[in-house]
């Protein structure tokens, strides 16, 4: 009977990993490679939807692959090993992932990206992370909310270099 327990549980135990989020770790035979998020506006993806319900989603790789020249040179993650959060040319545009759909805003100015009501501030933190990464503040104004959102990461640009 003990033997029998010690040949199945293994057989039981692999029915757990079934977490497909982004980074997760799962065989390529196993799960299809993603597909991209959709992109919208900020009107179109948060339409309908509760601003208490949303929290910034990390972008694939095939979210970022479809950005293409609108992804930018520079990321915010929020641990120095995670896919990114925002994706931005600075000065120019960033690209956001809420409620599964990317959104690009073109800068307000220096470090503010705003469309449709939705704005995204970064403001740099003293400090930085284990790889050298340096700390970032990343403020998410939704439209219609009372409350902001923040996040605190790690900025990396390749023109920084590698972390």
């Amino acid at each position: 009977m003990r033997y029998a327990a010690l040949v199945l549980l293994p057989l039981a135990l692999a029915a757990c990993n079934e977490n497909t989020s982004p980074g997760a770790d799962r065989e390529a035979q196993v799960a299809a490679a993603p597909a991209p998020s959709e992109r919208a506006s900020a009107a179109e993806a948060l339409d309908g939807i509760a601003t208490e319900a949303i929290s910034v989603e990390t972008m694939t790789d095939a979210d970022i692959a479809a950005l293409g020249e609108v992804a930018g040179d520079c990321r915010i993650v929020l641990t120095e090993v995670a896919f990114p959060s925002l994706a931005y040319e600075p000065g120019e545009q960033a690209t956001i992932k809420l409620n599964g759909r990317l959104i690009t805003m073109p800068a307000t100015g220096p470090r503010a990206y705003s469309e449709g009501g939705l704005e995204v501030l970064l403001r740099p933190v003293e400090g930085e992370g284990d790889a050298g990464l340096p700390m970032e503040e990343m403020i998410v104004i939704l439209p219609g909310a009372e409350d902001e959102l923040g996040y605190r990461g790690y900025r990396q640009c390749l023109a920084e270099g590698p972390a």
